[in-house]
């Protein structure tokens, strides 16, 4: 609720439904496993519960990551072998893709994966409210890579292999244990980026290319832009 360029976005309504149920019906919609809502805000909560959706209220948290584990503790659900951590403010992000990450994730017994979309304007690349991600492979439909970097900075004259990172990460519990356990790094304190953490400490990342680059809703303008794209779909 505390977002600093848009407070309260998490419940900011397009067609009558606030921004997170629209994450959560997306989520039901993949069939993975069940889905629920971390928040530290009642609010946020209520609203998710009065659409249909399970929410899990946590503790303050410097990072999202830290938020998940405590959810997932909360579950006591031993078992559970993969956590899949959508970001709440995107609404248009699509199922198939999360799928793919899933089967990518249990094929290839991954320790952390995430998705990652083709820049095809270049504005987006000195665009600082943007997360790009380099990989040391390109990019194809049938594969993946190692994720090098992870950065908002101006990367017009940089590696390559520079994508639009999506806000979703694929985790195995183990993993997600180890990650919330180390400290947090200069990097990543500096690059405002939680997974550098993983990075700086030689956790590997893989990528996957997403066919479609959906729009986070950071700033009003991402909020009226992909409300009138989605009112307009429905």
């Amino acid at each position: 609720m505390a977002a600093t360029r848009l407070p309260g976005k998490p419940l900011l309504k397009i067609n009558n439904l606030p921004i997170i149920s629209h994450v959560v019906q997306i989520a039901k919609k993949t069939k993975i496993g069940d889905v629920f809502v971390a928040t530290e805000d009642e609010e946020i909560a209520t609203a998710v519960e009065k659409n249909g959706g399970k929410a899990i209220l946590t503790k303050k948290h410097k990072t999202g990551t830290d938020r998940i584990f405590e959810a997932f503790k909360k579950l006591k659900k031993n078992k559970i072998e993969y956590i899949l951590n959508l970001q709440g403010d995107e609404p248009m992000i699509d199922p198939r893709d999360i799928i793919n990450l899933n089967n990518l994730m249990i094929t290839n017994n991954f320790e952390i994966g995430t998705l990652a979309a083709e820049i095809k304007d270049n504005k987006m690349l000195n665009n600082k409210n943007i997360v790009k991600v380099i990989t040391k492979e390109k990019l194809e439909e049938d594969n993946y890579s190692k994720a090098l970097d992870f950065s908002r900075k101006d990367l017009t004259t940089k590696n390559p292999n520079i994508y639009h990172h999506i806000g979703i990460y694929a985790f195995k519990t183990s993993v997600l244990e180890k990650f919330i356990n180390l400290d947090q790094t200069n990097n990543e304190i500096e690059n405002r980026l939680e997974q550098i953490r993983a990075l700086d400490n030689n956790i590997k990342i893989m990528v996957a290319l997403a066919k479609s680059s959906p729009i986070g809703v950071d700033t009003k303008e991402d909020f009226l832009a992909i409300k009138k794209i989605m009112e307009y779909k429905s």
